[in-house]
């Protein structure tokens, strides 16, 4: 009959319609989310970044100056050291000479930084970033540096403090696990390397180090690392360590993973330093 309209799918229709409203959405809130989380990522990495070219330029900076008329004279541990964290290109722009000799557990110069040779006193400054927990003997180690470095020289140290929550999760995961989270969080970057995370590779090892060592711990801060883009895998990651740093009332920190120190080595010859 004209005129007449049949309305019994009306109801259906406008669930219908209501339900793709609803999931459309909560996909528009999840894509704002990711983005966000992308967005506070990149924030935290560039943070990162200009605390650590300020906590180390300067130091590398004031040491130069008081280099002026000679070289300065620089030994990087581990080919993984980041120079540009340094500031060097700036330095070499304004005309100051810089030498720099690198050193490599895993190959370059040497094989074993246990027997490379490092002549006594004859570096300003000593660099070593994200070594320390893969290598084993590290007081060992942590002394020779000492020893090549001139009297008021710089060591410079980046490590991956064993009490952490990630670093007790890349102690214990199994070797095929560690690669295949490198490899979807770190792509591009060689590695994983050895976990071996002696204790000496930890915040309180270091500063049991420079205290029983005699030397001065100039500037000290901490860095958190572990990936924070809307990925799956790392959202994991992250709610681990949470975990992991509650559980472990707070041993296990959650709060950073990485530790950096700008050391000075006394001038006083009569100071304990080896």
């Amino acid at each position: 009959m004209a005129g007449i309209w049949d309305y019994s799918g009306a109801g259906d229709f406008m669930s219908d319609g209501g339900g793709g409203r609803a999931e459309a959405q909560q996909a528009v809130r999840r894509a704002r989310h990711a983005a966000s989380q992308a967005r506070s990522a990149a924030a935290n990495r560039a943070y990162r970044e200009s605390m650590i070219l300020q906590m180390f330029a300067q130091p590398v900076r004031d040491c130069a100056y008081r280099c002026v008329g000679r070289p300065v004279y620089l030994l990087r541990a581990g080919r993984q050291a980041p120079l540009a964290e340094l500031g060097l290109a700036q330095l070499r722009e304004s005309g100051f000479e810089i030498c720099v000799v690198t050193v490599d557990q895993a190959g370059g110069v040497a094989g074993d930084l246990r027997t490379v040779p490092m002549p006594a006193r004859s570096f300003d400054v000593v660099y070593c970033a994200l070594l320390l927990d893969r290598i084993a003997h590290v007081e060992l180690v942590l002394d020779r540096f000492v020893a090549a470095l001139r009297p008021g020289g710089l060591l410079l140290l980046r490590i991956r403090d064993r009490d952490c929550a990630v670093g007790l999760l890349d102690r214990v995961l199994p070797r095929w696990a560690r690669r295949m989270l490198w490899a979807r969080l770190m792509p591009g970057r060689p590695g994983p390397a050895p976990a071996i995370y002696e204790k000496a590779a930890s915040d309180r090892g270091i500063q049991a180090y420079t205290q029983l060592r005699g030397l001065i711990i100039v500037q000290r801060e901490t860095a958190k690392t572990v990936p924070g883009g809307p990925d799956r895998l790392a959202r994991v990651v992250r709610r681990t360590c949470r975990l992991i740093g509650r559980l472990s009332g707070g041993r296990l920190t959650d709060a950073h993973d990485e530790v950096l120190y700008v050391i000075r080595k006394p001038e006083d010859r009569f100071a304990r330093v080896v």
